[in-house]
C-alpha cells in the first residue's frame, strides 16, 4: 500500500508540472524595457511609457536598495561644519542644504570618498571662517587685493624655489590652463622631473602629486632607449598605475580628447634624411621598436638641447607638447584632477630657463561690476516654481557662472522668478578660491555651497541636494540639472514640457542600455560590488535632463530614510533611483530627445554642451540677433 502511495504521489506531482510548463510555453512573453527601447531608433518625439512593473531583464532582477540596512555613524569633521554662528541671516541662504544633507552624508553606506571629502571640507571650513572674520573686520578691506586669482604667474623675478616649486598657482588650473616651460637638461644627469603637485592637510607628510611627468634621456650614442613615465601619487594609496612611452607590446588605441596616449616616434634613414629632412611625411612615421639598422630615432629632451614644452589641460585629461609637437596625454584619476593643481615642481637634471603658467582661473571684482544688480538672482515668489534648474559647478570656475549670468541666465521666464537657478558648488581644498566663492556668492544669491570637498566621486550627493532644494525649499514642478559649460535654450525646454505629463518623467537625451565602466584607472570605473549587472536601466545624460516632481520627492524621502542606493555616477544613479521608482508601483514616461547635445553643437539644439565661456556669450549673442539657435563654431 505504501508502494502504491508514494508511486500515484509521484505520478501526480510530474503531471502538475507538465501542465504547468505547458502553460507557460503558450503565454506571450514579456518584453523588457531594454529590449524594448533597442528596437526603436531615438528622435526628438520618442516618449515610452513604462509599466510599474519590475524588470524582465536577465541583468537585472531588481534595482537594489542598501545591502544591509543603513543606520548612522560619527564621522570626523562633520560637527565642525556646522560651526556657522558669525553668518547673518542673509548669507546663511548659502548654507541652506547643510541641515538637510547631514543625515545622508552619516550615512553607514556612504559613498566610498565621503569620509574624506569631509575632513578636508572642514579643515577648509575653519580657515574660511577665519578669514571671513579677518575680512569683517578690516573697515579698509585689505585683504581682498591679496585673495584675488590672478590670469598668469611665471618665474619672472622669482628667487630661488621654495622646496622645489617653481610656479605657485594661487586658484587652480581649469580647463585650456596651460603651463610653459623652457629648459635644458643636465648633460650630467640622464633624468629629470616635472610635477603638478596638490595641497595636503597638516597631517599629512607630502603634498599629493596630480601628476608626474618623468623624463629618462637617451645615452651617449643612443646607447639607452629614452622613454616617459606618467604617473601619480597620493598619501592614502602611494603610487598609481604608472603609463610608459613609448609603449611596447600591445598597440596604443586609448585615446584622450582624440589624443593619443603616446605618439609615435619618429624613425628615419639615412636616404629619408636627405631627400627630406626637414618635414616627414605620415608615411616615415614608425614606433622605436621597429628599429632600422640604419635610422635614427628622434625624442623631444636631448642632453643640452634648448626644449619648450608647454603642458595643458583637456577636458578629459593632461596634455604634453614639445617644441610644438604633441608628445603624451594622461587621463584624469579620481581626486586626481586640475582644480586641485597648487604648485608646479620640477626635479633632477633640468637647467630652467623660464616658466609661465596662464589661462588660470579669474575672478571677477563685484564691487566694481557695473550689472551686479540685473546679474543678481531674481527674488522667489511662494508659489510653486515652474521649474528649477541646478547647475554643477566647481569653485575656481569663476568665469563660466559669469557667462551664464550674463546669457541664458537672462531668460524672461528666469528673471520673472518662474524658473530659478542655483550653482551647487562643493569647498575647495584651496582657502583662496573659497573666499572668493564666498564673496560671489553673497554678491549674486545664486550659490549654494555643499559640506564637502568636490571630488567626481561625490557629485551624486549635489543631485540629491538639488531634488532637496527644488522639492522642500523652493518648490518646483519640474526639476533640471545641468553643468556650468552647458548652454541651455530655458524657453525651448519649457515649450517642449508643454502638454506632457507632470508625472513619472524623464525627459533628455536617454541612454537605453550601456554597460558599467570595468577599467580600473577609468575616472567613470565601477566595480562588480559597486554595480554587479552587466547593465544599467535607462538613464539621461548628465549635461541635461529634467524630472517631474514627484520623482525627486521619492529621491529625496528614499534617501533620507536610506533605502535608495547611492552611486557615485550621478546621471546613472537617478535611472536607478528612477527605475525603483517604478518597482514601486509608479509609471515612468521618458522622453527622449537629441536635440540636448552630450558633447558639442547642433543647429536646432536645446542644450549644447561643452561650451567655454566665450562660446556661451556668443551663442546667447546669436540668439538675440539672429532669433535661431546657430552653433558659433
Amino acid at each position: 500500500m505504501k508502494k502504491w502511495s508514494g508511486g500515484f504521489l509521484i505520478l501526480a506531482l510530474v503531471m502538475i508540472l507538465v501542465y504547468r510548463y505547458s502553460l507557460i510555453g503558450i503565454q506571450p512573453q514579456k518584453q523588457s524595457a531594454y529590449s524594448f527601447f533597442n528596437k526603436h531608433t531615438a528622435n526628438d518625439s520618442l516618449i515610452k511609457d513604462i509599466d510599474p512593473i519590475r524588470s524582465s531583464d536577465k541583468d537585472i532582477k531588481m534595482i537594489p536598495g542598501p545591502k544591509k540596512e543603513a543606520h548612522l555613524v560619527h564621522v570626523d569633521g562633520l560637527d565642525d561644519l556646522y560651526d556657522m554662528k558669525i553668518f547673518s541671516e542673509g548669507e546663511l541662504k548659502t548654507l541652506l542644504l547643510w541641515s538637510p544633507l547631514r543625515s545622508i552624508l552619516s550615512r553607514s553606506d556612504m559613498l566610498p570618498e565621503t569620509s574624506q571629502g569631509i575632513k578636508e571640507a572642514s579643515v577648509a571650513w575653519k580657515d574660511l571662517l577665519s578669514t571671513i572674520e579677518k575680512y569683517k573686520a578690516s573697515k579698509l578691506r585689505e585683504t581682498k587685493g591679496e585673495q584675488n586669482c590672478p590670469f598668469s604667474v611665471s618665474t619672472v623675478d622669482k628667487t630661488r624655489p621654495s622646496r622645489g616649486i617653481i610656479l605657485e598657482l594661487p586658484c587652480g588650473l581649469i580647463l585650456d590652463s596651460s603651463i610653459t616651460l623652457v629648459g635644458i637638461p643636465d648633460k650630467h644627469q640622464r633624468s629629470f622631473q616635472i610635477e603638478l603637485i596638490g595641497s595636503k592637510l597638516t597631517e599629512e607628510p607630502n603634498h599629493p602629486i596630480i601628476l608626474h611627468y618623468n623624463v629618462s634621456l637617451p645615452g651617449e650614442n643612443m646607447t639607452e632607449q629614452p622613454f616617459i613615465v606618467q604617473n601619480t601619487w597620493t598619501n592614502e594609496l602611494g603610487w598609481g598605475k604608472a603609463e610608459r612611452c613609448p609603449a611596447h607590446g600591445s598597440p596604443n588605441i586609448q585615446k584622450v580628447d582624440g589624443l593619443v596616449l603616446c605618439n609615435e616616434q619618429v624613425v628615419r634613414t639615412t636616404e629619408e634624411e636627405n631627400l627630406n629632412a626637414s618635414s616627414p611625411t605620415s608615411d616615415m612615421l614608425a614606433n622605436t621598436s621597429r628599429g632600422s639598422a640604419h635610422g635614427t630615432a628622434y625624442f623631444p629632451f636631448a642632453e643640452g638641447n634648448l626644449f619648450t614644452a608647454t603642458m595643458w589641460v583637456g577636458l578629459e585629461g593632461f596634455h604634453m607638447t614639445v617644441n610644438g609637437r604633441h608628445e603624451t596625454s594622461f587621463a584624469y584619476r579620481e581626486k586626481l584632477e586640475p582644480w586641485l593643481v597648487t604648485g608646479v615642481k620640477v626635479a633632477g637634471g633640468l637647467s630652467l630657463l623660464s616658466g609661465l603658467a596662464k589661462g588660470l582661473p579669474v575672478t571677477e571684482d563685484n564691487d566694481i561690476v557695473i550689472d551686479v544688480e540685473h546679474l543678481k538672482a531674481p527674488s522667489v515668489p511662494r508659489k510653486r516654481l515652474l521649474m528649477f534648474v541646478g547647475v554643477f559647478s566647481t569653485g575656481n570656475n569663476f568665469e563660466r557662472r559669469m557667462a551664464l549670468r550674463r546669457s541664458w541666465m537672462q531668460y524672461k521666464a528666469v528673471r520673472s522668478g518662474e524658473v530659478a537657478i542655483r550653482f551647487f558648488i562643493g569647498l575647495h581644498k584651496n582657502n583662496r578660491v573659497n573666499f572668493e566663492l564666498w564673496r560671489e556668492a553673497q554678491a549674486y544669491g545664486d550659490i549654494q555651497l555643499m559640506p564637502f570637498v568636490d571630488y567626481y566621486s561625490l557629485i551624486t550627493l549635489k543631485t540629491v541636494a538639488i531634488c532637496i532644494l527644488a522639492t522642500k525649499i523652493i518648490p518646483s514642478k519640474y526639476i533640471m540639472k545641468t553643468d556650468d559649460d552647458a548652454f541651455v535654450r530655458i524657453d525651448e525646454v519649457l515649450s517642449s514640457l508643454k502638454g506632457k505629463s507632470s508625472d513619472g518623467l524623464l525627459y533628455g537625451l536617454i541612454s537605453f542600455k550601456s554597460s558599467p565602466h570595468r577599467d580600473k584607472d577609468s575616472k567613470w570605473y565601477i566595480s562588480d560590488k559597486e554595480w554587479p549587472h552587466a547593465t544599467y536601466p535607462p538613464w539621461a545624460h548628465g549635461p541635461g535632463y529634467i524630472i517631474s516632481r514627484d520623482i525627486a520627492k521619492f529621491i529625496v524621502g528614499g534617501h533620507q530614510e536610506r533605502k535608495l542606493k547611492l552611486f557615485k555616477l550621478e546621471d546613472v544613479a537617478m535611472g536607478i533611483w528612477i527605475e525603483q521608482f517604478r518597482s514601486s508601483g509608479h509609471k515612468v514616461h521618458y522622453i527622449n530627445d537629441e536635440r540636448f547635445y552630450n558633447a558639442g553643437c547642433e543647429s536646432n539644439y536645446v542644450l549644447a554642451h561643452y561650451q567655454g565661456p566665450r562660446m556661451v556669450l556668443c551663442l546667447w549673442d546669436k540668439l538675440q540677433k539672429e532669433h535661431k539657435p546657430v552653433c558659433c563654431e
